[in-house]
């Protein structure tokens, strides 16, 4: 499955939610991750966000595509972050 993840948090837990969703994403901008991941690292990451973030105040978007060929990304401008992890 492969996710784009985009959030829009309050400043004291912007932190914390980027470094938890580096665990398992590609950070390609300030606020926004991608990568292709399990069924189960998914749920991992909703059940993880919500335990971060103020659902009365933050907000987090989730895109869900079976494949990441189902987009076409253009980048204008200087390249922020990383496709791919290193192990």
């Amino acid at each position: 499955m492969y996710v784009i993840i985009v959030y829009d948090v309050a400043e004291e837990r912007v932190t914390k939610v980027n470094k938890f969703l580096k665990q398992f994403l590609n950070w390609i901008q300030n606020s926004v991750f991608e990568g292709s991941i399990s069924k189960a690292s998914l749920e991992h990451i909703k059940v993880g966000l919500r335990k971060i973030i103020d659902s009365d105040y933050d907000t987090v978007y989730l895109f869900l595509s079976s494949s990441p060929h189902c987009f076409k990304r253009v980048t204008l401008g200087v390249e922020k972050g990383f496709t791919s992890r290193i192990i």
